[in-house]
């Protein structure tokens, strides 16, 4: 059994010995600035989104650094890791300021997660200014691999482009031809009402009205009640994390599934559902990264994972698990920690990993593709074991997942 590293949120991991042992084409522990490799973990620990990755999305970090050292053991270029965390509290002054923080103060090599789009759009700047990386899982704006991409950010887990040409696609296909759209009203709904309205009316449908709503909220009242008036087939919530779990308990108070008018969430994490039950979901469709329990190989890592953190994962745990480890093992490909060589290592990279199936780093943009999954939320008499909640329905293969680059703006910087 791998042996794990301390729970402490800034951890150190040290390999047996110092001397320097090449594992890459440079080799040997001098080709690491200071001595050390620092990831850091910036996200919400305290907020709407700190069940879905939060202090949860450190240990999945520890584990994958844990596995690192396993694997190539007194080989390892990066003899000594640290990891570091803080919480941006979902705003992207805080971010901002955190970021400069970890990069300047805490030699942050890479800083991973950052859920909250306008808080990644903040690190992503900083992480071009200072020439280091970011890889971002949490957040879920094209914009990082499109006008706001740059040299040293990448796109990890999923954006708004897959999530509605998964979701709203499927939706409107299957007969939901007229949508309310609800959405928290920064940088993440904005792109999420716009990717979502062009794959609805791409399949045929409309958006009969889209509402901004505040973030974070828990009052969505005003716009629930407004819905009957419009007569919707479905009410497209944007929202996430703990804003999803009031809005659907909202839903499901005002009857609003007895009137005819059914839910499609547009952003859906395994925790959501286990908040309020599969009852408040039963039937749900939504598009999912990374599915705790899809295959015998998630399941075994998905029980690593409940060892260390008491729950289940999300695919934002997954997610981070896989982000560090390629960085690390493009550390080890590159002999270095130097950003531009290990970007070169990351870029064109194709790989699978218990997150990443058919993955691949694109190198015109950045973004991370890999296969990802239409679900539905099982009916209760169908749920064999607790978080046990998804029925995949199909895989959604990498490159159709992902916006084509044909359509892409990006211009690497």
């Amino acid at each position: 059994m791998t042996k794990r590293v301390s729970r402490t949120v800034a951890a150190t991991v040290v390999a047996m010995g110092l001397a320097a042992c090449g594992g890459g084409p440079g080799g040997g522990a001098e080709k690491i600035s200071d001595g050390k490799i620092v990831l850091a973990v910036l996200n919400d620990q305290s907020g709407v989104y700190a069940d879905l990755s939060g202090k949860n999305s450190v240990e999945a970090v520890k584990m994958a650094i844990a596995d690192y050292k396993a694997k190539y053991g007194d080989k390892a270029v990066a003899k000594t890791i640290e990891v570091v965390s803080a919480d941006h509290q979902n705003k992207p002054d805080i971010a901002n300021t955190k970021a400069q923080e970890m990069y300047d103060r805490q030699k942050a090599d890479i800083i991973l997660d950052v859920p909250t789009s306008s808080a990644a759009l903040a690190v992503a700047g900083q992480a071009k200014a200072k020439k280091k990386l970011h890889i971002n899982v949490g957040a879920a704006t094209t914009a990082l691999t499109g006008d706001n991409c740059n040299k040293y950010t990448f796109h990890w887990a999923y954006d708004t482009y897959m999530l509605a040409h998964g979701t709203g696609t499927a939706v409107t296909t299957e007969g939901a031809k007229s949508w309310y759209i609800v959405y928290p009203d920064y940088a993440f709904g904005q792109d999420m009402q716009k990717s979502f309205s062009t794959a609805i009316q791409a399949a045929g449908g409309t958006v009969v009205a889209s509402d901004p709503t505040p973030f974070p909220n828990d009052n969505f009242s005003t716009f629930l009640l407004k819905a009957p008036s419009l007569k919707p087939s479905v009410i497209g919530t944007m929202q996430a994390g703990g804003d999803l779990v009031n809005l659907v308990k909202q839903y499901n108070e005002f009857k609003l599934r007895d009137k005819g008018i059914g839910l499609a969430v547009g952003l859906m994490f395994i925790n959501d559902i286990h908040s309020l039950g599969v009852d408040a979901f039963q039937g749900t469709k939504f598009t999912d990264a990374w599915y705790w329990n899809g295959s015998p190989e998630n399941r075994a890592w998905a029980d690593k994972f409940q060892q260390v953190a008491a729950t289940r994962p999300s695919f934002a745990h997954a997610a981070n698990y896989s982000a560090a480890l390629q960085y690390l093992e493009a550390v080890q490909r590159a002999g270095t920690d130097n950003s531009d060589a290990v970007v070169k290592q990351l870029e064109g990279y194709a790989f699978e990993d218990v997150f990443a199936k058919n993955g691949q780093v694109r190198a015109e943009d950045h973004r991370m593709i890999h296969d990802v999954y239409l679900a539905q939320v099982k009916a209760k008499a169908d749920v064999k074991e607790d978080w046990d909640y998804e029925q995949i329905i199909k895989t959604i293969p990498a490159a159709e997942a992902f916006k084509p680059l044909s359509e892409n703006t990006c211009k690497l910087s």
